[in-house]
């Protein structure tokens, strides 16, 4: 078994649940602890049987839930050295078990491989992560401003991506409640991927084994599950692969399928 499950993503918290067969982890501690557990629950899953929590970075909405959580259930918490300065400075890793990691580095938590690789956002330390599990793998890559060359090579050959499509890049202009430097922030290079960048990232790693895109970390007010889909599913069609990738929109509020990682997706 290898397979990822988005627990709730967007604007307002993100967590991921990956599963292989000797193997739980969690991506980012972004919703809160109760709800974290609670959806945990509904996949039949206890927070003691986790082997860890992986983090991206250190936003509020990646780690909002981690200080309630480790202090209920002790769990070791991965992340790089300038995240793990940032977490002890906010009290957020005081009932923490923290391991670090170099970006850039691979390393092995149970039956799975983890390889991080730096991305660009405006936190101390951003990084994206591959998977392996035996010759599956995949590809965790969300907050960031751009897809750089080593972020795609490190994906490239994945059967699964977790993606971020963040906004709608009309919408985004056009939005009366973000002040123009919030928006300036978010269309930078150390921002976020609009649904065009994202779309392209799928169709470039297409030829590559990309089989099926996992959408998340939507806004809430410059976004919509449909235009990123859209997004995506066009430019797919582009390029004679509209059927190929199965795609899927992540939510903040429910909890996505089990998604294995290859085999018949």
């Amino acid at each position: 078994m290898f397979s990822i499950t988005i627990l709730g993503s967007g604007s307002g918290g993100n967590c991921a649940l990956i599963e292989s067969d000797r193997c739980r982890l969690l991506i980012d501690g972004g919703l809160s602890a109760r709800q974290m557990t609670l959806r945990l629950a509904a996949l039949g899953v206890e927070p003691c049987m986790l082997d860890g929590i992986l983090l991206t970075h250190e936003h509020h909405d990646h780690v909002a839930g981690m200080p309630v959580f480790c202090k209920k259930t002790p769990v070791p918490v991965y992340c790089t050295r300038l995240t793990a300065e940032i977490l002890r400075s906010a009290e957020l890793a005081k009932h923490s078990d923290v391991r670090q990691f170099q970006p850039g580095a691979d390393f092995t938590i149970g039956d799975l491989g983890v390889h991080a690789f730096s991305v660009p956002h405006d936190a101390v330390d951003p990084v994206g992560f591959v998977f392996h599990h035996g010759e599956e793998s995949l590809g965790f890559l969300t907050d960031l401003g751009k897809c750089t060359h080593v972020a795609r090579e490190r994906v490239r050959g994945a059967s699964t991506l977790v993606i971020e499509t963040n906004h709608d890049e009309k919408m985004l202009q056009e939005c009366p409640h973000r002040p123009w430097s919030l928006k300036q922030r978010i269309m930078s290079p150390h921002g976020h991927l609009s649904n065009t960048a994202a779309a392209n990232e799928v169709a470039d790693l297409f030829p590559h084994g990309l089989r099926r895109a996992v959408l998340c970390h939507l806004s809430r007010q410059c976004n919509t599950p449909a235009l990123a889909m859209g997004a995506v599913a066009t430019r797919l069609s582009q390029i004679g692969a509209g059927d190929a990738i199965e795609i899927y929109c992540a939510s903040q509020v429910e909890v996505s399928p089990r998604f294995a990682v290859g085999g018949s997706l």
